[in-house]
C-alpha cells in the first residue's frame, strides 16, 4: 500500500490543502461527533479529546489504514470559543477578541487499528483593537461563520493580527510540524512523500 496515502477524518478544506501540500494523498472521511465541552474541561483537553475521538471513529471505518483527525479550539482565558452559531454570535466573539491576546489549541490525532497517538499545538495570537464597523464588515463577508473563534488567520482576518507566537498552520487548522512528528511514529516520512517517494 502507498505509505503516503491516509484517511483524513475532517471535511475542512483548509486541513486538506495543508496536508496535500506535503505530498500526502488523502481520502476524506468526515466524522460527526458531539463537540460539547465537558463540565470544567479546559480548552487544551477538549481539543485533544475531540481529535482522538474523531480518529477512533474513522479508524473503525477504515481498518488497516492510517487515519488523521484534528480539532481546533480558541481559548480566551478559561472560555472556549467554538464556531459561532450565527452572525450575531460571530460579532460578539470578535468584540471579545479585540485588542487582547488569546490562545489557539489544535490537537492532531493519528490511529491505525489499535495504534494511536496524538500531539497538541498551542499558539498565542494578539488582535489589534477592532472598530465596531470593521467587525461588522468582516462578519458580512461570511468568513467567520465556520471557524472556531469566528476568524480565519489565512483569510481577511490576517489584517487584525498584530502578533503570532506558535504554529501558523496550527491556527489555520492542523500543525504541520506536530503532524509530521506524529506520522513518523506510523512509519510515514513526510519529506519522502513531498518528494514523490512511497
Amino acid at each position: 500500500m502507498n505509505s503516503c496515502a491516509l484517511v483524513l477524518a475532517s471535511a475542512s478544506p483548509r486541513r486538506l490543502h495543508l496536508l496535500s501540500s506535503l505530498g500526502l494523498q488523502l481520502d476524506v472521511s468526515p466524522v460527526d461527533i458531539d463537540e460539547t465541552p465537558g463540565a470544567g474541561e479546559d480548552p487544551a483537553a477538549l481539543a485533544l479529546r475531540l481529535a482522538e475521538a474523531k480518529a477512533a471513529v474513522a479508524a473503525a471505518r477504515h481498518p488497516g489504514r492510517v487515519v488523521l483527525a484534528a480539532d481546533t479550539v480558541v481559548a480566551l482565558g478559561a472560555d472556549t470559543l467554538g464556531k459561532p452559531a450565527d452572525a450575531v454570535e460571530a460579532n460578539r466573539m470578535l468584540q471579545r477578541l479585540s485588542g487582547v491576546r488569546h490562545e489557539v489549541f489544535t490537537a492532531v490525532a493519528a490511529r491505525r487499528d489499535r495504534q494511536a497517538g496524538s500531539r497538541l499545538s498551542r499558539s498565542e495570537v494578539d488582535f489589534r483593537v477592532l472598530a465596531p464597523e470593521e467587525i461588522e464588515t468582516y462578519v458580512g463577508t461570511g468568513e467567520p461563520l465556520d471557524k472556531a473563534g469566528a476568524y480565519g488567520i489565512q483569510g481577511v482576518a490576517a489584517v487584525f493580527i498584530s502578533r503570532l507566537c506558535g504554529s501558523y498552520s496550527g491556527v489555520v487548522g492542523i500543525p504541520l510540524h506536530d503532524t509530521a512528528e506524529l506520522l513518523r511514529d506510523f512509519g510515514i516520512d513526510v519529506l519522502r512523500c513531498a518528494g514523490g517517494g512511497r
